[in-house]
């Protein structure tokens, strides 16, 4: 197969006219989203082009501490801006977001690339960092709706939570239809993605190496992969972190100790 095509700086500034549609249609209906728009978009810009200059100094030195720590501090960024959108307390859900991602996507990164990929060297930046990255991503989204929906449906509705306690129900018992709900919330739609891979959509990672000249079957496989991992650590790091953060929240009675949201 030959190689990906490239795009030339002046194309790319092409590309940028697109932002016009959604600018166009966000002042029409007055959304008040143009300048938070034009704001992520030039951060999304910037941080690829620093990403593209250093990705490579790390890929050519590939020293297992030097990529060991790259990816903490992706799961400390991803763990703040979670805890931002959810509009929680940094206190109470810092620590416990920063251990469940951490322990969560080690252990699915370890699996597949230790006993699915086989690789030698399980921390080789050129698959460790972007396939860790894809999960924290993932991993982060999920959060940020699983927090939202449990606590504050918690919120609402604490006389539901009071009356399961004083029926005689421990408090993971009481907790568990919010939970529930939380995961089908959260889950739903990665779910719903993996279920039409393939039919509606090519996924980027499979797009990615198709484009840069792998087999296609390659790809499907390295994509099936993906797509396990990204729906059993989101699975994970979303139960743990509601798991650790709820010991910080109640009380020796059960009882939410402390201010929740911000």
């Amino acid at each position: 197969m030959n190689g990906v095509q490239d795009i030339s700086w002046m194309d790319l500034a092409t590309g940028y006219l697109l932002l016009l549609i959604p600018i166009l249609v966000f002042r029409y209906y007055q959304t008040g989203m143009i300048r938070s728009t034009l704001i992520a978009v030039l951060r999304m810009s910037i941080q690829l082009y620093l990403v593209g200059l250093y990705l490579q100094y790390i890929f050519d030195l590939n020293s297992h501490w030097i990529n060991i720590g790259w990816v903490l501090i992706m799961i400390v960024i991803a763990s703040l801006t979670a805890i931002s959108r959810s509009g929680l307390s940094w206190k109470l859900f810092l620590l416990p977001i920063l251990a469940a991602m951490l322990l969560s996507v080690f252990a699915i990164d370890m699996y597949f690339l230790g006993v699915v990929l086989k690789l030698d060297y399980l921390f080789d930046a050129r698959y460790f960092i972007p396939i860790t990255g894809m999960l924290i991503g993932n991993c982060m989204s999920n959060i940020i709706i699983a927090l939202n929906t449990f606590y504050k449906s918690l919120d609402r509705a604490q006389a539901q939570y009071r009356f399961a306690l004083a029926n005689g129900a421990a408090r993971g018992e009481a907790l568990r239809p919010f939970i529930a709900e939380a995961l089908r919330k959260s889950l739903n739609p990665t779910i719903a993605t993996t279920s039409v891979v393939g039919l509606i959509s090519l996924p980027g990672m499979m797009t990615g190496q198709i484009l840069g000249g792998s087999d296609p079957a390659v790809a499907i496989k390295y994509q099936t992969m993906i797509m396990i991992t990204i729906l059993v650590s989101s699975l994970i790091t979303t139960v743990l972190s509601i798991a650790v953060s709820n010991s910080f929240v109640f009380d020796d009675m059960d009882m939410p100790a402390k201010k929740i949201l911000h």
